[in-house]
């Protein structure tokens, strides 16, 4: 384990998903620090990255979520700093944290995704046209994770409703067509992609309080889908994660629909990592323990 040398865990930071990543972070820490290997936790909400040039650093496990951690940003200054990090770099961190372009991403490539709309704080918009266009909508602040800001529509009041709780997160929003039917992940641990898992929630979406709180969640991994759909939603992930330039590991959120159609909804570079957490849940599925998952993701960074 010495090939590591000195291990900084980033976790914390600014966003609006401090306290996922603390938790996340402090689970990372523990598991690297179980393994032998010199790590210790770094919070850039109390202490500027410039200080890792003085902590002897050989390498950064990026445990943060959100804005500064996931989009590109703690990347690039790891880039400056000439320190390896984990995930993925600066173009697929900052694309896969915007969900408007990402959707336009998957668009122009083909890939099967819900209809959309955009709607702007500094623009117009007729919250009537949107609902006829769509129907029932999901809206989700462009740039936040963890379902903050999220919220459902089903006429124009409820919509304006919920634009204007997005548009305290975030100036450009994404409003989606409302997908009834069932919800998936997939991971990707290096070139390998992880049983699928499908998560069931009494709630209305599996939202902050169903990922976070809610002790009525449940999560079945392997999702009961036959091999030949296991695989095309396999795919349809992997095709996701590399067009947005994503690598090294992450998560690619899925629905489908009661016709049996698979619609993709957003690539998480940095997802959650506690030992509860969906990566590792579907890492166990495949023999790794969590241990064994974080040291599998730093080694990425040798």
């Amino acid at each position: 384990m010495s090939q590591f040398g000195k291990v900084a865990v980033l976790l914390g930071g600014h966003s609006a998903e401090r306290e996922v990543s603390l938790k996340s972070g402090n689970a990372v820490l523990n598991a690297i620090q179980n393994a032998g290997i010199d790590a210790f936790g770094f919070d850039p909400k109390e202490q500027s990255l410039s200080a890792l040039e003085d902590l002897d650093v050989s390498r950064v496990f990026i445990a943060l979520h959100g804005r500064g951690g996931e989009d590109g940003t703690v990347q690039g200054a790891l880039e400056y700093l000439n320190l390896p990090y984990t995930g993925s770099g600066v173009l697929g961190s900052a694309l896969a944290m915007d969900k408007v372009r990402c959707k336009h991403l998957f668009k122009s490539a083909g890939l099967s995704t819900a209809p959309y709309e955009v709607v702007s704080a500094s623009e117009p918009f007729d919250s009537e046209a949107i609902i006829a266009k769509l129907g029932k909508v999901m809206v989700k602040p462009s740039h936040e994770g963890s379902s903050i800001g999220m919220s459902q529509a089903s006429n124009a009041q409820e919509l304006d409703v919920a634009l204007q709780e997005a548009f305290k997160y975030d100036s450009q929003v994404l409003v989606e067509q409302w997908i009834t039917g069932r919800e998936f992940t997939v991971s990707v641990l290096g070139d390998q992609v992880l049983p699928v898992i499908e998560m069931t929630t009494p709630r209305g979406f599996y939202d902050y309080q169903a990922k976070y709180q809610s002790t009525t969640t449940q999560y079945h991994c392997p999702a009961a889908l036959s091999e030949t759909e296991t695989v095309d939603l396999q795919k349809l992930a992997k095709q996701a994660f590399d067009l947005v330039g994503a690598n090294g590991w992450g998560r690619v959120d899925a629905m489908r629909d009661e016709a049996g159609n698979f619609y993709l909804l957003e690539v998480n570079t940095v997802p959650g990592m506690t030992e509860k957490s969906l990566v590792p849940m579907a890492a166990k599925a495949v023999g790794l323990t969590f241990e064994q998952l974080v040291v599998r993701i730093l080694e990425q960074t040798l």
